[in-house]
């Protein structure tokens, strides 16, 4: 025993002075690969709040965008109608500057019936034309079509060059064009705020850091917190694009003469880059590694000694004492138990010997379940609470399509491997007892059967694919109008049962019953099969909300029925007004060149909680021949 201490004491040294040098490489190597950790990570987050800065400002941008095209149109309107009721406006440049400030608008032109301007707020332009330059040749289509409304995007105008948005349209009686210009004031501004050197502005909160911005296409700098190196070429900063094009995990470089991390990312058409100083990444390593030193040389020098007393102390006789076990064990005594509590590690060795051997003394129970599952395709695992290892059949690995990694990574943790199972029992398929969707890309279905016994599980896993999917093909044969797509009759009464099984999950709901319209008159003018294609463009329309919040069916002939869940009170009446719109604007593409009006009847029941689905059917019915009756009554 004296020989072997001496052993592992001169052994430990060597180990302790092998694992001293190890360990400062390796604490090294993770202190610079936090640190960088943290400043990509940082950088991560900058960028991802300067894109949405940029993101924000334009939306802003597209919404005011939108209200200026509004207003230009309003403002036409309201002047063109003031004109044409005054006539004798459109001959006083003063009444019409004074109508140009009552509108809040900045110019006012009116042009003849050959698009020339006669009269307006601004005598300079008049007897140009549409033809006068490629901002006026804008407005040129008006003259080939006088229904017209256009609203030209913010553009030099052609005269001044100044930024200006112009709208235009005839007046009602068709004899002359009012033109009206606006300053996109509010436009210009939230322009500016896309700027990227506003933008850089807001990350001044970042001091440790410096932000530059790189032209894709010129390679200069187009911003940057640095004020000085806006404008320079990035190569003057001390930035080569091959590292911009080719790290994507950041890099280092010298920025204007400092050693520098640097950590990019492109968006639209710039590289942002954030530059961050070497001496503030890593200005705590060299005391961390000081302290490190110290820490292993002292945590060393004491675990030699401990180590060595525990070894003779704990390890050595406990060792004897479950080599006699085994012996007796392999002798073929597998009733022997090992009680070794000498130290933990070895306790914990007897416990996993003797469980490996009640695992061995259950094998026949178990393999006659498996036996009696023969008759299918199927995998089987096992595994211990107690034990990190998990033991399952070759067919594990097939029905769950695993590589080879991912059967290293689930073999070795139990617990990841009940994860595993606990994420597949979180697709359970409707109507199947026990069975789960394990892939959603392809479609695939398990079976799982679990026993426990003790601290034991032991599990049967069947892939029941092809079953399930003939189950299925039966259903969309008995379910599924074939002309349509849509659930027929049966398939919709069996969709309403099971959701109004459950009204508490129904939210604002709302029954909606359609009727199509016109229906013998494209089938007498166009034949039965343009009517089969104008029954599937209304089928395709109530199909367009959302699936999971919708059931869509056709009860018949030319009827349909809506049923729309889960919504809130707000969203299901824009739902219906969506619908109400697609009734009068909408048209249907019968082939290529062939297009009609969509025309359809509906009615409908909003309501929430319980109900009788089949009395909310005839109210939405009932209701649907009032609309029925009421577009009748219109179409004259």
């Amino acid at each position: 025993m004296r020989t072997l201490g001496r052993i592992i004491s001169r052994y430990m040294q060597i180990i302790t002075l092998i694992l001293v040098f190890v360990l400062l490489i390796i604490f090294g190597g993770m202190e610079i690969t936090r640190a960088q950790g943290n400043a990509y990570e940082n950088a991560a987050g900058a960028f991802q709040q300067l894109a949405q800065t940029l993101e924000r400002n334009k939306m802003e941008l597209q919404e005011i965008g939108l209200e200026y095209n509004e207003t230009c149109i309003h403002n036409a309107e309201a002047i063109a109608y003031m004109l044409q009721n005054n006539p004798a406006a459109r001959e006083s440049t003063e009444e019409l500057k004074r109508i140009a400030e009552l509108m809040e608008v900045d110019e006012i032109h009116i042009f003849d019936e050959s698009g020339r301007i006669f009269a307006g707020t601004h005598p300079e332009y008049f007897d140009y034309t549409f033809d006068s330059g490629e901002q006026m040749q804008f407005f040129k289509p008006m003259l080939e079509d006088k229904s017209l409304k256009l609203v030209q995007e913010v553009t030099p105008n052609t005269a001044e060059g100044k930024m200006m948005q112009y709208s235009a349209l005839w007046s009602k009686d068709g004899h002359f064009i009012v033109q009206v210009g606006m300053a996109p004031v509010r436009l210009m501004k939230a322009t500016e705020k896309n700027e990227l050197s506003y933008i850089f502005s807001l990350l001044r909160i970042d001091l440790e850091a410096d932000y530059y911005a790189i032209d894709s296409g010129s390679r200069k700098i187009a911003g940057s917190t640095d004020l000085e190196s806006v404008g320079k070429d990035m190569e003057e900063i001390g930035l080569d694009f091959a590292h911009i094009r080719g790290v994507r995990d950041g890099f280092h470089v010298r920025i204007n003469g400092v050693d520098s991390f640097c950590v990019y990312t492109q968006i639209e058409g710039n590289y942002i880059v954030r530059v961050i100083p070497c001496r503030t990444l890593y200005g705590r390593l060299p005391a961390n590694m000081i302290f490190l030193v110290i820490c292993l040389i002292v945590i060393a020098i004491f675990l030699s000694y401990a180590v060595i007393w525990c070894m003779n102390h704990y390890v050595v006789e406990g060792i004897r004492g479950v080599n006699e076990k085994l012996r007796m064990i392999a002798a073929g005594n597998l009733e022997e138990k090992i009680n070794i509590q000498s130290s933990v590690e070895l306790s914990e060795l007897g416990s996993y010997i003797n469980e490996m051997i009640c695992s061995l003394l259950a094998n026949n129970r178990k393999m006659s379940y498996v036996l009696s599952k023969t008759n299918m395709y199927i995998g089987v695992y096992e595994y211990s609470e107690h034990t990190p290892r998990v033991r399952f059949t070759e067919h594990i690995p097939r029905i769950f399509s695993l590589d080879e990694e991912a059967v290293r990574r689930l073999t070795g943790d139990s617990r990841k491997f009940r994860e595993f199972l606990e994420q597949i029992r979180n697709h359970p398929v409707q109507g199947e007892n026990g069975v789960f969707q394990f892939s959603e890309a392809c479609e695939r279905y398990v079976k799982l059967e679990e026993v426990h016994e003790n601290n034991e599980t032991f599990g049967v896993v069947i892939d029941v694919t092809e079953d399930v999917a003939k189950r299925r093909e039966i259903e969309v044969e008995r379910d599924i109008d074939p002309l349509t797509g849509l659930y027929n009759r049966r398939g919709l009464n069996t969709r309403l049962e099971r959701l109004f099984a459950e009204p508490e999950k129904l939210g604002y709901y709302a029954m909606i019953m359609i009727d199509a319209d016109g229906l013998k008159r494209i089938n007498d003018t166009y034949g039965h099969d343009k009517g089969d294609v104008y029954l599937c463009r209304i089928a395709d329309t109530i199909n367009t909300f959302e699936p999971k919040n919708s059931v869509a069916a056709r009860q018949g002939g030319d009827e349909f029925v809506l049923f729309l869940y889960q919504y809130e009170q707000d969203e299901l009446t824009e739902a219906v007004k969506m619908l109400e719109f697609i009734q009068k604007h909408c048209l249907a593409y019968l082939d290529e060149e062939l297009r009609v009006k969509l025309e359809f009847s509906f009615g409908y029941v909003m309501t929430q909680g319980e109900a009788d689905y089949r009395e909310l059917l005839k109210q939405a019915d009932e209701r649907m021949y009032e609309n029925k009756r009421e577009r009748k009554k219109q179409r004259g």
